[in-house]
């Protein structure tokens, strides 16, 4: 049942906090109570009331990124709302949010199980950083077009070292972002694997890799020549040292978002990359 909503608004959009006072009018009407945060910044600090029983984003695929690391260990639904133009994961209108809130209050069936990742830096035997993302985790440099040499293993299994501008570690629902960009396959939303894609690799042999279940270490092998950093969702990041060891793997509890009612996956897929006309050989 839902009593408490916990708003999150995009403070750098003066639509988003306007929007959220409408909402939040909408909800007391409703007998439900509404607690409103507008954010500009994304970097994990947020506090979740206890009682939440529902989040709602206003804004873009960054808030909800953003809301999806502060609660999806709580098992907190979160409703994300665009504030712009349809988004790979904000698929939900100001237009729409009201039936699509109303039919999970209802019938709660329209929740989409996001996998989340659990990410782990080993330094010297001890864990100096830990964080979740939704999206991706990504090793690169910190400077301009710099290459950097990272050991690949899955589980107990050597894969090599790749030298090229990086790595990335993305979820199904991070595989229609910076890993498609730098050549990775689409996964469905829905799935339960982890896409493994090198950026601008030296070897050409080097390829996207997708993995079921097992934990992906990448380690920053000795005689960079750059600076190297770790970024979580495009949102944190952390400095890494040679001999760093980065565990990626995924996490027990899930993101859990409130579906759309108007189009599904493959709609929006088909919109957002623009496929249209007949198929050829």
């Amino acid at each position: 049942m839902v009593r408490n909503v916990l708003i999150i608004a995009n403070g750098s959009k003066k639509s988003s906090a306007e929007e959220a006072e409408r909402i939040a009018a909408f909800l007391c009407g409703k007998g439900l109570r509404a607690t409103i945060i507008n954010t500009e910044s994304f970097d994990d600090s947020m506090h979740v009331p206890v009682d939440t029983d529902l989040v709602i984003t206003l804004g873009g695929d960054g808030t909800v990124l953003y809301a999806a690391r502060a609660v999806h260990e709580l098992g907190i639904p979160i409703l994300p709302v665009n504030m712009g133009t349809f988004g790979y994961i904000t698929e939900i209108s100001i237009d729409e949010w009201q039936d699509a809130l109303e039919h999970y209050i209802t019938k709660g069936d329209n929740i989409s199980r996001r996998l989340m990742l659990r990410i782990t830096v080993m330094r010297s035997g001890r864990r100096v950083w830990h964080a979740a993302a939704l999206n991706e985790a990504v090793i690169s440099s910190s400077g301009i077009a710099k290459v950097v040499s990272l050991g690949l293993s899955l589980d107990n299994t050597a894969l090599g070292t790749f030298r090229g501008d990086g790595m990335i570690v993305a979820t199904p629902t991070g595989s229609t972002g910076y890993s498609l960009a730098a050549g990775g396959p689409i996964l469905d939303s829905d799935m339960s694997a982890v896409i493994i894609t090198p950026i601008c690799p030296f070897t050409l042999s080097n390829r996207p890799l997708v993995t079921s279940g097992r934990v992906v270490t990448l380690e920053v092998v000795p005689g960079q020549r750059t600076d190297i950093v770790l970024t979580a969702d495009g949102q944190l990041d952390f400095p890494l040292e040679e001999g760093d060891r980065i565990m990626v793997e995924k996490s027990r509890s899930r993101a859990l978002l409130i579906r759309s009612l108007e189009r599904n996956f493959t709609e929006i897929i088909r919109d957002k990359l623009h496929w249209s006309g007949a198929l050829h050989a």
